[in-house]
């Protein structure tokens, strides 16, 4: 099959034929038919993740048509549409995967870091952490929400009841989970890079109240902000924009340094947290989420 590789980080990836892969027991064969390129497979590439298992297929927003199954894979058919996500593997044996905390999990595997994932025309991934896709999205659209779309939406339920919420990083999770704030009543802010006009009219189009630079300040003190962009700098702006009270939710897999910061930024019960992955537990509530009404995105 054709493979784009990562044989060292910081170069470029190559395009190689390579053997088509065969699915163990409790796996799935899955022809690619899209796989969206997301910021993580890129912090992979450029080597900001140092641990992938090389050389390495990166890809992990995976969606697909099942071309042969194990022989112990019972949930799905030859031709079903499935999605791969980033979580490929977990161990079920150490404290986390018995506590239901398997985006915790002490010895994971990630599709397109230790697992190869979607550049390629098939791509091999354990049944039981693949998922049948609805078929209202295409593959493209599709796509971005195996990683975008579900970290988004892990991210959105951090901030809890949030009335008037901030995005840092309008990107891809972004714009996926402004809409559905929106949906849910929310207001929605967006900070951008400092003068991208571009990407705040673009918020403005999506229907934020307020679209502007991370330099800036909106007006108004925010119940909650999420930080897609990787950028340490953010971290204190964001604590200085929410209320006594607020949360502060760090949603990507990889952030540059965070600066000091005077305590006063915490002081008043501000609370800072991280997101770290998503379980497939993730998947099922988005699901539910998605079954109580018709949401825009």
């Amino acid at each position: 099959m054709k493979a784009m590789l990562l044989e060292s980080p910081g170069q470029t990836l190559h395009y190689r034929d390579i053997a088509d892969p065969v699915p163990g027991r409790c796996q799935i064969l899955v022809k690619v038919a899209a796989c969206g390129v997301c910021r993580t497979d890129l912090h992979v590439i450029d080597g900001d993740l140092t641990e992938p298992r090389l050389p390495i297929i990166p890809g992990h927003e995976i969606v697909g048509r099942v071309a042969a199954i194990g022989a112990e894979v019972g949930d799905f058919t030859v031709g079903d549409r499935v999605g791969i996500p980033w979580l490929g593997h977990t161990c079920g044996q150490c404290f986390f995967c018995r506590t239901n905390q398997e985006n915790l999990c002490d010895a994971p595997l990630f599709t397109g870091y230790q697992i190869n994932g979607g550049y390629a025309d098939y791509a091999v991934a354990e049944a039981a952490y693949c998922f049948p896709l609805p078929p209202n999205y295409t593959d493209a659209a599709a796509a971005p929400l195996l990683c975008a779309g579900l970290i988004g939406h892990r991210a959105l339920r951090m901030t809890g009841d949030a009335k008037t919420l901030g995005i840092y990083g309008f990107g891809a999770a972004a714009h996926i989970v402004a809409q559905v704030a929106q949906f849910e009543q929310r207001s929605v802010y967006a900070f951008t890079r400092p003068g991208d006009s571009q990407a705040q009219a673009f918020a403005r189009s999506l229907g934020c109240v307020w679209a502007g630079g991370s330099d800036e300040h909106p007006g108004t003190a925010m119940d909650a902000a999420i930080i897609f962009a990787p950028v340490g700098d953010l971290v204190p702006r964001a604590l200085e924009a929410v209320r006594k009270g607020g949360i502060v939710v760090l949603g990507g897999i990889h952030m540059s340094e965070i600066p000091a910061m005077p305590y006063r930024l915490l002081w008043g019960e501000r609370t800072v947290r991280s997101i770290a992955n998503l379980t497939r537990r993730d998947r099922a509530q988005a699901n539910q989420d998605r079954g109580r009404a018709v949401c825009p995105c």
